[in-house]
């Protein structure tokens, strides 16, 4: 910050230097410093689009949709036919947050140094880079795809779960339907990109010094990103946040897609659903997304065919309690933490025998809750017929 001061302080209206230091500060994930530093030097018309759009990009970061609206406007004003496109895309991210910002639902990321700003860091991400039901089965060969070679790397963090109070008696409670579902979603996208080429994917979820989950009740903070980011063996290509919202039946899942290397949002994804439309409507969604990264299937003989089960809801779901009791195993949750509800195995069981993946996670559930003695007397349901879940039963001793 010295040495950009000192820059600036000769050379502070050139157009270069301006977008060099903005780009620089960006992509080291510093989103104060570029507002602290360019916002109060920047002219649209003497400096060009460039540093607006990085100076943009950090006010959207730290949540100042009305400080992000100004200098849209002046980017707007430059009449430039070629930078619409973006534009609008940031219209759409700003609208959006203001509309949170009016329901009560999102406010401004503190600093770190301010009351309460420092509580930002102190959660440790738990990053899960394979489907949650393959762990206790690695000595099945074939199962996953080879991830020889260069390939692009991309993490999905929980969601946030809007309108949900956050205060310490509510994380220390045992998980809930909303809570399985913002692990189990990040869980089911991620497993989606690591059955197709191309990908290295993973899924990163929050815990408090080993004694519950974390709660987020707005979406991920810059702080939160970068630290996925930084603490990943062999760093990101993107990342995934969102947030979801349970009002009166109906959900919405709103996902963004962030690139790392230049720390700015590329797309957002937004679905909704009641419980009569879930399993269609996730399964477009998730369609949609893997369209959009250009996800293709391995080749035949590289690991399994990945194909969602019919009951897709019921399959996240029990996705996020496949999470919870995995990591209860590993003594990062306590016991008083894990819960498996009956009825959610139940569910999952009815659509087993069509679904070899459903069948898998079936089986991790209720071999990890008899290890942990949470299962009560289950009868076996019908699984699907194939090599694969005949050797996993037979592993787990089911």
């Amino acid at each position: 910050m010295a040495l950009y001061e000192e820059v600036l302080a000769i050379a502070g209206d050139r157009p270069d230097v301006l977008v060099t230091i903005s780009g620089e500060l960006g992509v080291s994930g510093c989103t104060r410093e570029i507002i602290e530093l360019i916002a109060p030097r920047y002219d649209a018309q003497r400096h060009g689009p460039a540093t607006g759009i990085n100076l943009v990009q950090a006010y959207l970061a730290v949540r100042d949709p009305h400080s992000a609206q100004h200098v849209l406007d002046l980017l707007f004003a430059l009449n430039r036919p070629e930078l619409d496109e973006r534009l609008f895309g940031f219209s759409n991210v700003i609208a959006d947050m203001m509309l949170l910002e009016a329901r009560g639902e999102m406010f401004p990321t503190p600093a770190p140094d301010a009351p309460g700003g420092a509580e930002l860091t102190k959660i440790d991400l738990v990053s899960i880079s394979k489907p949650v039901w393959f762990y206790g089965l690695e000595n099945i060969p074939g199962l996953l795809p080879p991830k020889e070679g260069k390939r692009r790397r991309v993490a999905f963090g929980q969601l946030a779960l809007l309108g949900v109070e956050q205060t310490p008696g509510n994380m220390k409670q045992p998980e809930d339907e909303l809570g399985r579902l913002s692990r189990g979603i990040p869980l089911w996208l991620s497993e989606a990109l690591f059955f197709s080429t191309g990908y290295i994917s993973s899924t990163a979820v929050a815990t408090l010094r080993r004694e519950h989950y974390g709660l987020f009740t707005t979406e991920w903070a810059p702080e939160h990103i970068r630290q996925l980011a930084d603490t990943t063996e062999g760093g990101l290509d993107y990342v995934f946040t969102g947030a979801l919202r349970q009002e009166h039946g109906d959900y919405e899942l709103v996902l963004r897609l962030w690139e790392v290397k230049k720390f700015r949002e590329r797309k957002a994804f937004t679905v909704r659903w009641t419980p009569a439309t879930a399993d269609p409507g996730l399964a477009q969604f998730g369609a949609q997304l893997r369209a959009f990264m250009e996800a293709t299937p391995h080749p035949a003989g590289q690991g399994l065919v990945y194909t969602p089960p019919a009951k897709l809801r019921d399959y996240i779901e029990a996705l996020g309690a496949g999470l919870t009791l995995f990591l209860g195993e590993k003594q990062v949750l306590p016991p008083a933490q894990l819960v498996l509800p009956a009825e959610l195995t139940v569910r999952l069981g009815r659509s087993a025998a069509e679904s070899e993946f459903a069948s898998l996670l079936l089986l991790g559930l209720l071999a990890r809750a008899q290890r942990l003695n949470l299962a009560g007397t289950l009868a076996m349901p019908a699984l699907a017929g194939t090599p694969a879940v005949a050797q996993a039963r037979q592993q787990l001793g089911l």
